[in-house]
């Protein structure tokens, strides 16, 4: 049976005709329906307010009659009303495909989710056996024309059907109307795109839009008028003269009517859906649904303008925050949010009216509760964003006994610097890790390295310690020594648990190349290798921001501030809700310890059949264990094992804090229960404690208290370049070099071998002439 939450298409047939002469009777043609999606939950009156709101009009015209006299358009146009998310308070959803155990927030203003915008996609739930395109003309039994109908259809191409299943080009027909001029302007540009030719703009205003083909006067007279019909609202075409005549005289991989806007229409519903999308990935996708290959600019300023029609202005996002900031106070008390800005100078004034965003600082409640339970250790790391503006994202990464990745604080800000990463670090260490003795675990950078240094950082030993991210660590080592097996032994090294295998690893790579040992020893052993570090690590060796993002916070950087801020907060109760009822199901079956380490111990147990185990002591702590077997690619053969230490010549008791195989064999021997040598991080419910504080339900934004600082604006030096492809924040590594024998392809027409200047197929074109 289908639950509640399942989702189902609607299909509203509008702006049609009666045809009574079919064979089956009356039908209504109409073959360009509105999609709307609706659930088991979903109101009569709610659905009547999406089909209002999909068609531009107001509540009240919902019995207007004049509704069957609004022709419509059979070629493909804009969306008349773009649909903002309308996030409840600050728990934004993303639609990440994670909300089966959290309540799904409303997206849309009437609470119908995934409404695909109009005018773009591909049909799927219409009929297989039909085609999107409509006839030019549908006559009634008076045998009066009616304009086509399918204003809001999709986009149509060569080899469209008709009604009668005759092949044909969709054309304009005069009397075609459109709700706006957007929309009127998308129709025409992608009706040039799908012909394959290109038009000019004679005229355009607010009344008047008049476009012609390239070639008009030159054997072609294709030509398109739309006017505004004030007294309806609606752009309607009143003159036409196609198809046109003209063939392209020219062969390019791309086309002018392909702009950004168009494009924007397009990926609608594939931002929609994933925010995080690549622009390859829509350069793609339109490149196959047009036939056209935009520039990746192009693409890039296409995605911004959507996600800012579906999340929220980029620039009015800004000005949300510190109404966020007392919102979030307002719904869970104990949260932490401290905003930071600076002054906008206007003639050499401070404008007090205004202020400059520069740095925002903040954590929940839950997340505070949750570190306490977790291993004492932290990962910090930054990731940028990808929107209009550029930043940092700062994240704090804890891990709980059960493997789990949890973020338990966040700031946004310019950069990585040392300023910025000491205010990060000194809000994280006095609101969330104010425990002694904790590793911080990050990469090499200077910002980091002066903000934990800082006298009264209160992060210099033995407060706290610091440890490298190996896999930091390797990829600056690549940049200086190339080669996948060189990497691959310092990262052997670096996971030894033991100095012998260490020196082990550490050899074969200086027979490999001295200058690497010499390298890697200019760095402390004890900040990125495991077998100094005391067991601080348990076992982690890298920071888990990869992890942290693409599982937690996936999509997040591609969204407008507000939206982003939002997405943290409906994300982690997503989090604390389906990790819990985990944490609580596994302790409602018995279990004592998290499911990670049964299975480690499960797996130890299994070779710890193949040992010889001798006693040296009568308090039954102190033992030899002799492999009979390898159990392993490096192995010492004989091992001291102590108990009461918790220590092991093999290094895994000490580095993991859990018994390793010689140590359980040692138990099974001395006839004791190994679960009193576990740390207590691993039992099941010091698990759920992590999870047991839940986030509160956000309280709707009209109860938030009123703000009355400054206005929140972006800082203008942090927008990113308006022309040329948007620079790359990523530093790059060995890991993002391009194959060198890979073939270069020709900018027209994408086939390697020759250039953009010698292309055969430009240079038969002009000798050929213009047919």
């Amino acid at each position: 049976m289908a639950s509640e939450e399942e989702s189902f298409a609607v299909l509203v047939h509008h702006r049609g005709s009666i045809k009574r002469k079919t064979r089956s009777g009356v039908k209504f043609t109409n073959k360009n329906p509105l999609y709307i999606v609706v659930n088991r939950t979903t109101s009569y009156d709610d659905l009547v307010r999406s089909v209002l709101m999909k068609l531009g009009l107001e509540a009240t015209a919902a019995g207007s009659s004049s509704m069957a006299a609004v022709a419509s358009s059979s070629v493909p146009v804009y969306e008349p009303a773009a649909q903002l998310v309308a996030s409840p308070s600050f728990a934004v959803d993303l639609n990440d495909g994670v909300r089966d155990e959290v309540g799904s927030f409303d997206v849309l203003p009437n609470a119908l989710h995934g409404v695909p915008p109009v005018g773009v996609g591909d049909g799927e739930l219409g009929d297989p056996d039909e085609d999107d395109v409509e006839p030019e003309t549908i006559d009634d039994d008076s045998g009066d024309e009616v304009v086509a109908e399918g204003a809001l259809g999709h986009p149509v191409g060569f080899g469209a059907r008709d009604a009668e299943g005759n092949a044909g080009l969709t054309e304009f027909q005069v009397g075609q109307q459109f709700q706006d001029k957007d929309e009127a302007l998308l129709s025409v540009k992608t009706y040039s795109i799908r012909r394959g030719v290109q038009y000019k703009v004679v005229e355009s205003d607010h009344r008047w839009y008049v476009g012609k083909c390239s070639e008009f006067g030159n054997g072609c007279t294709w030509l398109i008028r739309l006017s505004l019909r004030k007294r309806k609202g609606i752009w309607e075409v009143k003159r036409y003269n196609g198809p046109h005549t003209c063939l392209a005289t020219s062969i390019s991989s791309d086309h002018r009517s392909l702009d950004h806007s168009v494009i924007s229409a397009f990926i609608m519903p594939m931002v929609r859906a994933d925010a995080s999308v690549s622009i390859k990935v829509l350069l793609n996708a339109t490149a196959a649904h047009f036939g056209f290959r935009p520039t990746y600019r192009r693409v890039w300023m296409a995605k911004q303008k959507a996600v800012g029609l579906i999340y929220g202005d980029w620039d009015e996002s800004y000005s949300e925050i510190p109404r966020w900031v007392l919102g979030v106070q307002l719904t869970m008390t104990g949260t932490v949010a401290v905003l930071r800005t600076s002054p906008v100078l206007v003639g050499g004034q401070v404008d007090e009216s205004q202020a400059y965003f520069h740095r925002l600082f903040w954590t929940f409640p839950p997340c505070i509760e949750a570190f306490r339970h977790c291993k004492p250790l932290v990962s910090i790391d930054g990731t940028h964003l990808y929107g209009k503006y550029g930043g940092t994202l700062l994240i704090a990464i804890a891990q709980d006994g059960n493997s789990n990745i949890l973020p338990v604080a966040f700031a946004l800000v310019e950069g990585e610097n040392a300023e910025s990463w000491t205010f990060f670090l000194s809000h994280l260490r006095q609101h969330v890790t104010p425990h002694p003795g904790l590793l911080v675990i990050s990469d090499r950078h200077n910002g980091i390295k002066s903000a934990l240094e800082a006298p009264d950082g209160g992060w210099l030993p033995p407060s706290a310690y610091r440890a490298f991210c190996i896999r930091h660590v390797a990829a600056n080592f690549a940049l200086t020594f190339k080669g996948k097996d060189a990497r691959r032994l310092l990262v052997n090294a670096a996971y030894a648990k033991t100095e012998v295998e260490f020196d082990y690893w550490f050899d074969i790579l200086r027979s490999e190349d001295p200058a690497m040992c010499e390298w890697a020893n200019r760095i402390d052993y004890s900040l990125w290798t495991q077998h100094r570090d005391e067991g601080r690590r348990f076992g982690h060796m890298t920071t888990n921001i990869s992890e942290c993002v693409n599982s937690i916070l996936k999509g997040v950087r591609n969204l407008p501030v507000a939206s982003l801020v939002k997405a943290t907060y409906g994300r982690l109760a997503e989090l604390f809700v389906r990790k819990g009822r985990e944490a609580e199901a596994q302790m409602g079956t018995g279990q004592q310890f998290s499911q990670h380490l049964v299975k480690c111990i499960e797996a130890n147990l299994n070779t710890a059949r193949c040992f010889t185990v001798t006693l040296y002591d009568r308090d039954n702590s102190e033992f030899t264990v002799a492999e009979t077997t390898p159990t392993g690619t490096f192995s010492l053969g004989t091992y001291r094992v102590s108990l009461a230490s918790r220590t092991c010549d093999c290094g895994y008791f000490q580095a993991l804090h859990f018994p390793c195989q010689h140590a359980l064999a040692c138990c099974a021997y001395a006839r004791v229960s190994w679960s009193s040598y576990v740390h207590s991080v691993y039992q099941i419910s010091s698990v759920f404690n992590v999870y047991r504080m839940g986030f509160t339900p956000p309280i709707p934004e009209g109860f938030w208290p009123p703000y009355d600082g400054p206005t929140m604006i972006p800082d203008p030096n942090r927008r990113r370049a308006r022309e040329g492809r948007p620079r790359s924040t990523r530093i790059r590594t060995n890991m993002d070099e391009a194959d060198p024998n890979r073939p270069k392809r020709c900018g027209l027409c994408r086939q390697p071998g020759h250039t953009r200047r010698r292309c055969p197929q430009v240079v038969g074109s002009s000798q050929t002439g213009r047919n």
